[in-house]
């Protein structure tokens, strides 16, 4: 494992790059400055992934998931992959939100056809297993990966950092694996909140470590991932969600007050409006659930509002992705809007469909 020291140069090289490429203007970037496009600048969540030949093979010559997210000139391989094909306006870090847990000491593997794997922490005691003191060895591997992207994308393709929020990923620690109901971590919330805090406040410092060496070595824009939002009640919602983000983003936009900051509370649509204000977040990710309307709302208070497509709309493609693209894009014209699906591109989407969801946008935008 190399150590934070062994990326400097690369990150300080990189950092210079920045600088001298202030006159670029990248268009993923116009939304947040307060324009609306047409077309949108559009990406999409795992553009990177098993869809791919390319990506197939790649991950079969690192090995495991995680020897992948490790590898940094193979991880940014992938993440070039897609931007080679489809040529999107951003492309993202490929990585995993569970980097932080295994960094922390939780250590984490990924079974085959299984999805991650850890050594449950259910109670207080637990937490002594964490550290944030070695957790900067494995976020300097992320951390030349991204040096390594800024350097090898287009002049004009923003990059995307990221993490998970600290209630999803806490989901992962408490569970041990995913989970359909985050009934663990949910009970732990319930049974001892000050304790379940302790956790919650671990994952935000180690958030607030993490993603500034993700700006320095080149990311644009950080898109905070919440995928399991909607399991929790409105209270609960208030504390374990609005509240460590809030203090993610005010630590973020102390230090970078110029990268824009994206939040993806995925299926909390009817509280959409409450996380922008509570967060002062710069853009929000809609989930297919979300509706226009609320896409809309949230755009119109000059937030940019980012999604909200069926990833499956992508596996059947034809006239009913057609279709919903158009919905989509006539609903949010002259709003401040990037075009992206509502989760995650899944394993069996034909290629050619994203060619023809890309050329659709760019057509009819």
């Amino acid at each position: 494992m190399k150590d934070v020291t062994a990326v400097q140069d690369l990150t300080a090289k990189t950092t210079s790059s920045r600088v001298s490429d202030t006159s670029v203007s990248r268009r993923f970037l116009k939304p947040f400055a307060g324009e609306s496009l047409s077309p949108p600048p559009m990406w999409l969540m795992r553009q990177a992934g098993r869809y791919l030949p390319e990506y197939r093979a790649t991950r079969k010559e690192a090995g495991s998931f995680l020897d992948l997210c490790y590898n940094p000139k193979l991880a940014a391989e992938v993440t070039l992959q897609p931007i080679r094909r489809y040529g999107f306006d951003a492309s993202i870090l490929f990585s995993d939100i569970l980097v932080v847990p295994d960094a922390l000491g939780q250590r984490v593997t990924f079974a085959e056809g299984e999805g991650p794997r850890l050594q449950p922490i259910r109670e207080v005691a637990g937490l002594a297993r964490l550290s944030l003191s070695n957790a900067g060895e494995k976020f300097a591997i992320v951390w030349e990966t991204v040096a390594r992207l800024r350097q090898d994308l287009p002049k004009d393709t923003a990059l995307i950092g990221f993490c998970g929020a600290p209630w999803t990923v806490a989901t992962y620690m408490v569970e041990g694996q995913g989970s359909s109901d985050q009934g663990e971590a949910r009970g732990w919330a319930y049974r001892d909140p000050a304790g379940f805090a302790q956790l919650i406040d671990i994952l935000t410092d180690a958030s607030i470590a993490y993603l500034p060496g993700q700006i320095k070595a080149g990311a644009d824009v950080i898109q905070i991932f919440d995928s399991w939002a909607g399991s929790l009640a409105e209270n609960q919602f208030q504390q374990w969600v609005v509240l460590p983000t809030a203090r993610i983003v005010a630590a973020l936009k102390a230090a970078h007050p110029e990268v824009p900051i994206i939040g993806f509370p995925k299926g909390a649509a009817a509280q959409l409006q409450h996380f922008v204000a509570g967060t002062n977040v710069d853009g929000v990710s809609c989930d297919t659930s979300c509706p226009l309307g609320v896409m809309q709302a949230v755009a119109a208070r000059g937030t940019v509002a980012q999604g909200n497509l069926d990833p499956l709309l992508l596996v059947a493609g034809g006239a009913a992705l057609d279709r919903r693209v158009d919905e989509i894009l006539d609903a949010m014209t002259g709003k401040r809007f990037i075009f992206n699906l509502g989760h995650g591109i899944v394993p069996e989407t034909p290629p050619e469909h994203v060619a023809q969801l890309v050329n659709r946008v760019r057509r009819n935008g």
